[in-house]
């Protein structure tokens, strides 16, 4: 499936298509993937190899986050742990080109996730990162989501213990949150300069019921 938006549209993951630009994309940036399970990668061939690989697990599904306005592909994300009995899906596996992040493209692009999951009758919407992921952390709060705690050493991750720091949204939550995106998302909420007067943070932080202590 595809997720469109104003800003972005979300493509699945596909090898041919998508993974040489993608390459291409992070070529330099091999910090993005310090806390991720994969990557850095050194070649358009390795990058190529790793797509085909996690398309070819049927329990996930990867996008590939497609910029309007640039006309480029910047990012990816996937869809994991999805238990349709539970009503759970967890958001995971995010790589944003440098100027991505905190972009209205990358926020909107977490919001059709989270769109699609609570529409699709998801009860729990998760996000999980590395418990030293600073940044993460950070965004997942101003995000909405309710910090849960750290699992200590809950895996091993490039030959490292990796403590998970937990953060949900549920379903009863999502109409508020829902709004508080709307009003950011808003052409209306930039200014000349391309500036939001309204802050995420502060309209998502009327629904998070914990906030991260480490922050």
């Amino acid at each position: 499936m595809t997720l469109e938006g104003c800003y972005r549209r979300l493509e699945p993951l596909n090898a041919e298509k998508h993974a040489s630009l993608l390459f291409n994309a992070f070529e330099g940036q091999d910090h993005l993937y310090d806390y991720l399970a994969a990557g850095p990668f050194h070649s358009a061939a390795q990058y190529h190899r790793w797509v085909k690989e996690v398309r070819s697990d049927e329990s996930s599904l990867f996008f590939v986050i497609y910029d309007i306005a640039k006309q480029a592909y910047l990012g990816v994300l996937i869809y994991l742990l999805i238990a349709p009995a539970a009503g759970s899906i967890e958001v995971g596996n995010i790589n944003f080109f440098t100027g991505m992040q905190c972009s209205p493209v990358s926020t909107e692009a977490i919001y059709l996730t989270m769109k699609w999951a609570f529409e699709a009758g998801y009860r729990r919407f998760e996000w999980k990162c590395n418990a030293l992921n600073r940044p993460s952390r950070q965004a997942a709060q101003r995000l909405g989501f309710s910090y849960k705690g750290v699992f200590r050493q809950a895996l091993v991750v490039k030959w490292c213990n990796r403590g998970t720091a937990w953060f949900t949204m549920i379903d009863s939550e999502w109409p508020t949150l829902k709004k508080a995106y709307r009003i950011w998302l808003d052409p209306a909420n930039f200014n000349a300069e391309g500036q939001q007067p309204e802050r995420l943070g502060d309209l998502t932080g009327l629904v998070s019921v914990a906030g991260d202590p480490s922050l």
